[in-house]
């Protein structure tokens, strides 16, 4: 079958923590390992409402603010910190936005409800994408298959018609079952290299 869109995720693969120092410290600062502030941040109950579209960003920190004991300034430069290190990959941006003449490109992210508005002002990436799921917006969650079928009727293509890009393996073996290609993202030479092949490979067949 012909490849027709290329589907990425967005933590993890476009928009990446390349220095770990400033969240390192944070969690020391606190008395937590990494993983454990990782999780208060990503995988708390509050988070997954947050992933859902039951409460939004603001709520979602709020509750991190109280279990933290932190005041209103504690809380932005605890947020300030925390996102320190992340930087987006311009440069996998831009191999995106070339696929877009041939491809149909498309962001399916587990996202809270500021991610549209931050992918499209602070680093303007949203145009490289023809469509951009999040997860907030429409109740649905990676690796729940419904939210990758919602992606293929958005997108108009079959199953064996698309690719999916992600860090989580979880999320990639979701995709796989349903028929997609999925690249399990290292980093993006890896993952650009595996999408160049599948389409290679994809064009040579039809």
């Amino acid at each position: 079958m012909k490849i027709k869109a290329v589907v990425w995720d967005m933590g993890g693969v476009i928009l990446r923590t390349e220095d770990w120092n400033s969240r390192q410290e944070l969690a020391l600062s606190f008395d937590l390992s990494l993983r454990e502030l990782h999780d208060l941040v990503f995988n708390s109950d509050s988070a997954r409402q947050a992933t859902l579209g039951l409460i939004d960003h603001k709520a979602h920190w709020m509750n991190i603010a109280r279990a933290m004991e932190l005041s209103e300034a504690g809380l932005r430069d605890f947020q300030k910190r925390f996102w320190a290190g992340d930087e987006l990959d311009s440069n996998l941006v831009s191999f995106i936005r070339k696929l877009q003449d041939t491809y149909t490109t498309g962001l399916l992210s587990n996202a809270w409800s500021d991610a549209r508005q931050m992918l499209a002002q602070k680093y303007s990436c949203l145009d490289a994408f023809h469509y951009s799921i999040f997860s907030c917006e429409i109740g649905l969650a990676k690796p729940d298959p419904a939210i990758y079928e919602y992606l293929l009727n958005i997108c108009g293509v079959k199953p064996s018609e698309a690719i999916f890009v992600d860090d989580a393996i979880e999320n990639i073996d979701a995709a796989n079952n349903l028929g997609m290609a999925g690249i399990h993202f290292v980093n993006a030479d890896q993952a650009v290299s595996e999408v160049k092949f599948i389409l290679e490979q994809s064009n040579q067949g039809s």
